[in-house]
């Protein structure tokens, strides 16, 4: 199966919004050291310097070179124009992510991710970018009881964050059809991996996990512990960004594809990789035990991804178990939490 480096052989400029925060650093991490040229659009409201900081330093000062960082937001229309100007393909991450987050804040949710959405798409269509992607996420799957989840079959949506990413799902498709974009929507299944943020009360649980295993605090998990996830290495998720940009030829002007391993892992699953994964590294937490609490309000009891779209129409391959992913990413949160 080609690399990234091997689909990424003619340069390209791209725009990655939310370039400062978890997945979009990754992804201008791995564009610029594929040669390409990178307008880097963050208003650092969630995302970091220090994350840009640290790509600055893993691609050189060559690469670097090929990169324009803007600090603005994406609900303002005059930094959007700004930044699809002359971009080929647009890799949309920006937006407020959690749950618990747009429970408690449903309008800066709505603001955000819907408002921000509407001014990017309208850029990229007056821009004529050759194609819109953006993130979207498992959760617009709601209480649909099937699994593994299948792209056409959704349910009602259980939160404010679910609702905003099925919104986005909506208007890309009426401006594929509309206007004759090319847009793709990537349902996200529990991305993890390094420079994700694991301070904060929304941080996502693996990184948070780990941080509080290093700091010998109690991990609480929500409830039973049977709760179950399909986790994807950040590096499995940059590989479907780009080959849902580059693919020639998609069946639809919109599409959506699920972004995950097929594979469903529970909380107390994983909080014993964790724990054995930490330990492998000479951290002394094998004795650690989680607190079981209540069940969190909006969260979905199980989650499963069918993979088989994204494998048949964009090649896409999981290069990264779960453990796998660990195994890259502990040496990272280890490090991070050193500096701390």
């Amino acid at each position: 199966m080609a690399s990234v480096n091997q689909l990424l052989l003619k340069p390209s400029r791209w725009l990655v919004t939310g370039a400062a925060g978890f997945i979009g650093s990754n992804l201008l991490e791995t564009l610029l050291h594929a040669g390409q040229h990178v307008v880097a659009l963050d208003n650092l409201s969630t995302g970091h310097q220090r994350n840009l900081d640290e790509v600055e330093r893993l691609v050189g000062p060559e690469a670097w070179a090929r990169s324009r960082v803007i600090i603005g937001d994406i609900r303002d229309a005059e930094v959007c124009r700004d930044a699809v100007t002359g971009v080929d393909f647009v890799l949309h991450q920006a937006a407020l992510g959690s749950v618990p987050r747009s429970i408690a804040s449903p309008m800066d949710s709505f603001e955000s991710n819907v408002g921000g959405f509407m001014q990017l798409l309208n850029a990229a269509r007056a821009a004529r970018v050759k194609r819109f992607v953006y993130a979207s996420s498992s959760s617009v799957y709601g209480d649909h009881p099937d699994l593994p989840k299948l792209e056409g079959k959704i349910g009602r949506v259980l939160s404010p964050y679910a609702a905003t990413k099925s919104a986005n799902e909506l208007f890309a498709e009426v401006f594929a059809k509309t206007y004759a974009m090319s847009c793709v929507g990537l349902r996200y299944f529990n991305v993890f991996g390094p420079r994700q943020d694991p301070d904060g009360a929304y941080a996502a649980v693996i990184p948070k996990w780990t941080s509080a295993l290093l700091k010998n605090e109690t991990v609480f998990i929500n409830g039973d512990g049977e709760t179950s996830r399909d986790f994807c290495f950040v590096a499995n998720a940059v590989e479907a960004n780009i080959r849902a940009a580059i693919t020639p030829v998609l069946p639809n002007p919109h599409e959506v594809f699920n972004v995950a391993v097929g594979e469903r892992t529970s909380l107390s699953q994983l909080f014993e990789m964790i724990r054995h994964a930490l330990s492998e590294l000479g951290t002394q937490v094998i004795a650690a035990a989680p607190l079981y609490r209540d069940f969190r309000a909006g969260d979905v009891r199980h989650s499963l991804a069918d993979i088989s779209k994204a494998r048949q129409e964009l090649g896409y391959e999981p290069q990264f178990s779960l453990a796998q992913g660990l195994r890259v990413a502990m040496p990272w949160y280890l490090a991070s939490a050193a500096v701390r």
